[in-house]
């Protein structure tokens, strides 16, 4: 399904930008109009489809947060998502939005959305995989802190109705670790459309340069300040800069690559530009190295576990792990856990390993 007209679609990614607050929410609609964007995104967060109560203080670039409490606050009902959709048909700007888990896939499949975007930690959650795809008609998934046979195992189920987002899961992301000759890797390997979700700092380097290499669609952060106290405000561009890198992309469109490379060159210098170009081979980029396993998902225990009971819904769970407690296993094992037996107390927070069920 194609739900653009113009051949790079930018998504203005919203996120929680709002803390809550509808009003605030209508005004980041309004920024991703003014700033040229073609979709505005929003993410539906309920905190125990994400992370443990115990995770603890996590790094993000506003410091150290208390995220689940965080994530908490954050969460609202099917209505306040229901008026951010009216409001954004209203605009005349499409509206889009994350889900992190089941509850929340629910709510945007009441919210009859037919486009979904999945975030890079939850490209392993096969069970929310399985349940966007029984409804949408297009899943935007992306790629940060994955390997191809990750990637591979997420297409097996969401298949040629996804769009690929190459990422680096790193807040900010260095650009010259973008790598951006891998859309086209992925794209060769896997016979579906790619583009980028940046994480980077500057409006124009990765976004037009992913542009002359093909990217059907950027997805930048925005937000009404970068002084805010979202989440993600200090990595997001506000209205003004967000303004200039769409100004940008479509500049680049009608350009054609090899002025786009020209123009890039000499802003930022023929070396750094091959820089962000990369080689072409999809690895997991050094800055987001130390948050493979954490940041995706794998089996936390989610109450206290006792010898002798048995594993379930009920018990144990999909979640982020983060830094302060260990990951379990993959999420292959979530449903074969299911009915076989502790063999020791497992504390509530902690990663299901097999020292916990075998002998």
């Amino acid at each position: 399904m194609d739900f653009w007209k113009k051949k790079t679609f930018i998504i203005a990614e919203a996120g929680t930008s709002h803390m809550g607050d509808l009003k605030k929410g209508h005004e980041l609609i309004d920024a991703a109009v003014f700033s040229g964007a073609d979709c505005v995104k929003f993410q539906v967060v309920f905190a125990d489809e994400i992370i443990h109560p115990d995770s603890g203080m996590v790094d993000l670039p506003n410091g150290k947060t208390p995220l689940f409490n965080v994530f908490k606050d954050l969460e609202q009902d099917f209505n306040f998502y229901n008026d951010l959709k009216s409001y954004c048909e209203k605009r005349g700007i499409k509206f889009l939005a994350t889900p992190f888990g089941l509850k929340s896939a629910n709510l945007l499949k009441q919210l009859q959305t037919d486009v979904v975007k999945i975030a890079s930690p939850e490209l392993n959650h096969y069970p929310l995989l399985e349940e966007i795809n029984s409804f949408a008609d297009l899943i935007i998934l992306s790629t940060g802190v994955s390997t191809v046979s990750d990637i591979e195992k997420a297409l097996s189920i969401t298949g040629l109705n996804t769009i690929l987002l190459h990422c680096i899961t790193s807040y900010p992301a260095p650009e010259t670790e973008y790598n951006l000759r891998t859309l086209k890797t992925l794209s060769a390997l896997f016979g579906v459309r790619t583009g980028v979700s940046d994480h980077s700092e500057d409006p124009l380097l990765v976004p037009l340069t992913a542009t002359a290499l093909g990217a059907v669609m950027i997805e930048k952060h925005i937000t009404l300040s970068d002084k805010g106290d979202g989440l993600d405000d200090k990595i997001a561009l506000d209205p003004e800069n967000f303004r200039i890198m769409t100004d940008g992309i479509r500049e680049a469109e009608t350009a054609g690559a090899e002025e786009t490379f020209k123009k890039l060159e000499k802003l930022y210098g023929r070396k750094k530009v091959e820089q962000v170009k990369g080689t072409g081979v999809k690895n997991i980029a050094e800055s987001e190295k130390g948050n493979y396993r954490t940041t995706n998902r794998s089996v936390l225990a989610i109450k206290t576990i006792q010898a002798g009971d048995i594993f379930s819904g009920s018990n144990i769970a999909l979640l982020r792990s983060e830094k302060n407690l260990t990951p379990g296993l993959p999420p292959d094992y979530f449903e074969i856990l299911k009915g076989k037996k502790a063999v020791i107390k497992i504390r509530s927070g902690e990663g299901i390993t097999f020292s916990h069920f075998i002998p």
